[in-house]
């Protein structure tokens, strides 16, 4: 309840003192604090026009009864409140008053006074870098400041409570220690001192094992030491601490374990036998040298594996291989290790050495190591007679005894194991082999030297066979032979040689003569042992010669016969004739022969080739051959007019233009087109006609065609009226071309449409009954032997009247617009 009620008091001054703030700074007079102690506050304030003197009034919030009061002149313009209480906060006022004593401003701050001066109880150095400081808590102090003073430096450390250390001093240095206590107000005033003074600084160690069971230590001198100690114990605990006291700068530690962490421990007194700080390293010897060394040589990679038993504390091992001034080494960190690179045909020496953060053991006992020997050189390759090879060499150092390995191209490997300088193998023409010669002793093979290759001579093909091309070329095949990388064939007539050289089992002899028997050989060549020429010959003979067609004649309508000259009497000839329509043959020995089933408006290039035994010859040069064209199969005639008929027909195979014709006694109609119809004119009725066509191809060939004959229809009557018969009657009356005709009536009008046929000889039809008051058109047609009607007759229109109900008048009117 007390802090509480504290709390809202300060809470009410405050906002007094914000208010009045606010008064003053509308009077433009002030008040401000620059420092603040326990039982001090200082103020200063601004000149006020008129004053002739100020009144400061200070006055406890949170204390009944204590208030301080203080006057100043118009020429101090800043005053010192003392005898105040620490930790207590004051409202304090101060007014401005003229030489009459009235207040001519005012204004009011509050603040808080300083905690109490706190006291020391004791200072003392652990470290020498610093000071630990103890003392009694002061009511109200939120921190406190330490200061160490040495001279005219000092190092001031805020802390929160006791006690509390001020660090980054100097070793070994007398110190005054002072303590202010802190709260929101300000800082108390310090405190009585207190001398304290650092202890010494450590000795900084210089650390080495110059042997596997020694550790030498070695420090630098230490300011205002008397002496120094250095304990030493293994750093796993194990075993007894060595300690030793001196006054020199150096110590060494002796019968040590090799490869061993040890932990070191220094520090220096000063005259009072004080220690100061105290400086701890950690330090391995150095190890001591592997045991049971172990060589082992890998002959494959010419390189050795060393191997050890594990040395304690060693963290990495070096092998080294000598011999003579050549040394190769080796760097692991496991307890074995591989020496590549060694030479064949020596003696190596080979030593290992420890090493850990310390130093290195002494190197081992050197064990001795005898490589492989090195490969067999001055190698040489002979066949001293078909079918044998002789290989020898020069012998090595360190060989005991030598493998030879010969492998042919094929895959199969012999090999001679002897302990001299040369070996004996047979050997098979067309064959490269590849010759490799190694030595041996108890370390193992030699590396592999230089692979020797020797190639014997190709051989012959053993059967070739001849295929014709042509007349004049002939393709020679054969089975590739072993070892050949080139062939040439050789064709040898009666009064000529033709070459040919390709790496191919194939060769094409051109510009040979036709009908021409040749002596063709095969020989193989490489360019190792050069040719072989004990290869075997055949004889072969060229086809025929081409022949030359001489004329083509036409025999009949679809057979042609082809005529040659002929230049082989062994020879078979073929003719073909070739088109898009297909091809057709005819075969003779002669120097003729017929094709027959040509088909017609196709066109032909003919040609003839000669076939014998030895082959086929090229075919002659291509005649062309056109057949007639081919006669349209279907004819249509259709009537158009009374003397106009259409002619239309289907396309004939290779026709370029038409003729019709239309022929009887009376006369003739002729059309000759492009197209396939055409329009005849001039044709009389009632009249048969012959129909023919000719169909003419581009070049003139024609062909003639006839078809079956075409009849014009009957004529049109003439004379065609109509009367009127009995009350609703009409008779058609007319004038007919010929009695035997039959003719057909038609009436048409808006009211009905009649019609009536009469018998065969009349000439007119009876309507009897017919609608009166309309107007008809009236047609009168021969009817042809297909009962159809003809549309090309006249047509005339008649008006018919009506009488009462019956029909009148009869009125012809004229012909139909449409004539």
């Amino acid at each position: 309840m007390c802090g509480a009620k504290s709390k809202s008091l300060i809470f009410i001054g405050l906002l007094f003192n914000c208010l009045e703030m606010i008064f003053s700074a509308n009077t433009g007079f002030s008040m401000s604090i620059y420092d603040v102690t326990s039982r001090s506050i200082y103020l200063r304030w601004p000149k006020f026009s008129g004053a002739s003197s100020y009144r400061v009034t200070a006055t406890s919030v949170n204390t009944v009864g204590h208030s301080l009061l203080a006057h100043f002149s118009d020429v101090t313009l800043k005053g010192t409140l003392t005898s105040l209480i620490p930790n207590t906060i004051y409202t304090i006022q101060a007014e401005a008053i003229d030489k009459n004593g009235i207040v001519l401003a005012e204004t009011r701050i509050m603040q808080s006074t300083a905690p109490d001066i706190p006291v020391i109880d004791q200072a003392y150095s652990k470290l020498s870098n610093s000071i630990t400081v103890e003392w009694r808590a002061v009511p109200g102090a939120t921190s406190y400041l330490l200061t160490a003073q040495d001279g005219d430096s000092f190092i001031e450390t805020v802390v929160t409570n006791s006690p509390g250390t001020v660090t980054g001093l100097k070793p070994a240095t007398l110190y005054r220690i002072t303590i202010r206590s802190i709260n929101s107000g300000g800082k108390s005033q310090p405190s009585p001192f207190r001398k304290a003074k650092t202890v010494l600084a450590a000795p900084v160690l210089s650390v080495s094992s110059p042997s596997c069971d020694s550790i030498a230590v070695s420090w630098k001198a230490v300011y205002m030491a008397a002496g120094f100690s250095v304990s030493l114990m293994r750093s796993d605990g194990l075993g007894r601490m060595l300690k030793e006291n001196t006054t020199n700068t150096s110590l060494i530690f002796t019968n040590l374990d090799p490869g061993t962490l040890y932990t070191i421990k220094a520090y220096a007194w000063n005259v009072n036998g004080i220690p100061g700080d105290d400086f701890t390293y950690n330090q391995r010897t150095s190890p001591k040298a592997p045991a049971d060394v172990q060589v082992a040589f890998s002959s494959g990679a010419l390189r050795a594996i060393v191997s050890w038993m594990p040395t304690e504390g060693a963290l990495t091992y070096s092998v080294t291989a000598s011999s003579g001034l050549s040394k190769l080494k080796c760097n692991t960190s496991s307890a074995s290790c591989m020496v590549p690179l060694l030479q064949c045909g020596s003696e190596y020496y080979v030593s290992v050495t420890a090493y850990n953060d310390a130093g290195s053991s002494k190197p081992t006992d050197a064990v001795s190591l005898k490589t492989i020997p090195c490969a067999p050189v001055n190698i040489s390759i002979e066949e001293d007679e078909p079918g044998h090879l002789l290989v020898s060499w020069s012998s090595v150092n360190f060989g005991h005894y030598y493998v030879v390995f010969v492998k042919s191209d094929d895959g199969l490997e012999v090999h001679c194991n002897t302990s001299h300088t040369q070996c004996h193998f047979q050997s098979d023409c067309g064959f490269t082999y590849f010759i490799s010669v190694f030595a041996y002793n108890k370390a193992g093979q030699s590396p592999l030297g230089d692979v020797f290759n020797y190639t014997t001579a190709p051989c012959c093909p053993s059967d070739f066979r001849a295929v014709f091309v042509s007349s004049d070329t002939v393709q020679v095949t054969w089975a590739p032979v072993r070892g050949a990388e080139m062939y040439e064939t050789r064709a040898v007539g009666w009064s000529s040689v033709v070459l040919c050289n390709d790496t191919a089992a194939a060769c094409t002899l051109s510009a040979l003569q036709c009908n021409t028997q040749y002596n063709i050989t095969v020989y193989s060549f490489s360019e190792a042992r050069g040719s072989n020429m004990s290869c075997a010959s055949k004889y072969v003979a060229t086809a025929p010669c081409s022949p030359e067609i001489k004329n083509i004649s036409k025999e009949a309508l679809s057979a042609i016969s082809v005529h040659w000259q002929s230049n082989n009497e062994e020879a078979t000839y073929v003719v073909t004739a070739r088109g898009e329509a297909g091809l057709w043959h005819c075969t003779s020995s002669g120097n003729s022969c017929t094709l027959i089933n040509l088909p017609c408006g196709s066109a032909f290039s003919v040609s003839a080739i000669a076939r014998s035994p030895a082959g086929q010859s090229l075919p002659s040069y291509s005649v062309p051959l056109e057949t007639a064209p081919c006669c349209p199969t279907d004819l249509i005639l259709t009537q158009v007019t009374q003397s106009v008929t259409n002619i239309s027909w289907s396309v004939g195979m290779g026709a370029q233009t038409y003729v019709t014709t239309l022929e009887s006694p009376k006369g003739q109609a002729k059309c000759h087109t492009l197209q396939n119809y055409c329009l005849l004119g001039c044709i009389t009725c009632g009249t048969n006609y012959t129909v023919s066509l000719k169909a003419i191809s581009e070049t003139g060939l024609t062909s003639s065609c006839t078809y079956q004959g075409y009849s014009s229809s009957a004529c049109c009557p003439s004379g065609v009226k109509l009367y009127r018969l009995g009350n609703n009657g009409i008779r058609v009356y007319w004038r007919a071309s010929d009695e035997t005709i039959n003719y057909n009536t038609d009436l048409h009008g808006s009211k009905g449409n009649f019609t009536c046929t009469p018998s065969s000889g009349l000439s007119h039809c009876d309507i009897t009954e017919i609608p009166c008051g309309d107007v008809y058109t009236v047609v009168v047609s021969p009817v042809t032997d297909k009962e159809l009607k003809l549309t090309f007759c006249p047509k005339k229109i008649y008006s018919v009247t009506c009488s009462g109900s019956s029909v009148g008048m009869v009125i012809y009117r004229g012909k139909s617009n449409a004539e």
